[in-house]
């Protein structure tokens, strides 16, 4: 929906700090109809996309969910797990068979506290990420709800 390529982990952080969080990952997988969260529970682990497609959606009142974003391979799925207090502010579901790498919040946050270093370029690659999102909300949100969409004049 965004024509900006999102910020992968590949391009975003220096190949040291990639294999030392590499190092928290375990392999996953998900069928597809599987909801990976909800929006406002807990937000305790993240992914990163090997295979298969993930929407990211929003809940509306009083209508269907609004799909904010399609992601894929070497995305990041989910930012809320960094930022008090750790709750989703979206859902996610796998709209095809998902293959990913699964991480421990707590783990990777205890480990960005114990190293500065990590903690700023984890932090500078998720908050590329979240910016990347929020302007694909507004987009996506101004396509579906605005009187002329995104393109008139807003």
């Amino acid at each position: 929906m965004s024509t900006t390529p999102t910020p992968t982990m590949l391009r975003a952080l220096p190949s040291g700090d990639r294999e030392r969080l590499m190092r928290f990952a375990r392999e996953v997988s998900f069928p597809q109809g599987t909801r990976l969260f909800e929006e406002g529970a807990r937000a305790d682990r993240f992914w990163i996309i090997r295979s298969g497609r993930v929407e990211l959606d929003m809940h509306v009142p009083g209508r269907r969910a609004a799909v904010i974003e399609n992601l894929g391979h070497d995305e990041l799925i989910g930012w809320s797990w960094l930022f008090t207090p750790h709750v989703w502010h979206l859902g996610a579901e796998a709209t095809t068979p998902v293959r990913a790498y699964e991480f421990d919040a707590v783990a990777v946050r205890s480990m960005c506290q114990d190293d500065p270093a990590l903690g700023n370029a984890v932090s500078q690659w998720v908050g590329q990420v979240l910016a990347h999102r929020l302007r694909a909300s507004r987009t996506r949100l101004l396509d579906l709800y605005a009187p002329y969409g995104a393109g008139a004049g807003v």
